[in-house]
């Protein structure tokens, strides 16, 4: 009677082994929009030093939309997979909502804005790193996304910590970061996408 041979430990894994790579990989073009929206809004920032709070409260609340959709349909297409996508979908979440927040109160203060802010990058953060732990065995790029995590802790920490900085200044740290962030995603994207190929 005929048994199933065991996986060979020893032969090199493919996308097949690797869901989560499968699913980013599927979808490295959703990661790249992440990451090009962030550097556009972070140049917008720095293009546009003299913006009043309102132009703020609008430009933040369209990218954190836009990011937050786009980190959304990526999970709803790997949704078929035996992945563990609930950080991404809660991350999407955590930015569509924050989108919806600004829009809906625009006349907010800019105390309120740089808190919202804060708090914003710091879950968002957290999210972040939790999939990059997920991450960890199938990609050898996951300390991208890590990166991107603990860059999204240390700014909302940094803008809680100076929540009296002035508008110049928080408008430029805002651009850093949105800049610093949409880099390695636009890097981890191409990875992701290069390393699938390999992985067939």
């Amino acid at each position: 009677m005929p048994t199933d041979l065991a996986p060979d430990p020893n032969l090199e894994p493919t996308l097949a082994t690797r869901p989560i790579l499968q699913v980013l990989s599927e979808n490295w073009w959703l990661l790249l929009l992440r990451g090009v929206a962030g550097v556009i809004f972070g140049i917008l920032c720095f293009a546009w030093p003299g913006l009043s709070l309102l132009a703020l409260v609008i430009l933040f609340g369209a990218y954190a939309l836009v990011d937050g959709f786009l980190a959304l349909i990526a999970a709803v297409l790997g949704r078929h997979r035996s992945t563990p996508l609930w950080w991404l979908i809660l991350a999407g979440l955590i930015s569509v909502a924050a989108g919806i927040v600004t829009f809906a109160y625009p006349q907010i203060t800019a105390l309120v804005l740089v808190v919202f802010i804060g708090a914003w990058a710091l879950v968002r953060g957290a999210f972040e790193i939790i999939g990059a732990f997920h991450l960890r065995k199938e990609i050898s790029s996951e300390w991208l996304l890590m990166a991107v995590g603990l860059l999204s802790m240390i700014f909302g920490i940094a803008i809680l910590a100076n929540p009296g900085a002035g508008a110049l200044a928080l408008i430029w740290l805002i651009g850093i970061y949105a800049i610093l962030f949409g880099l390695p995603m636009i890097w981890l994207a191409l990875r992701v996408r290069k390393q699938s190929k390999v992985g067939h």
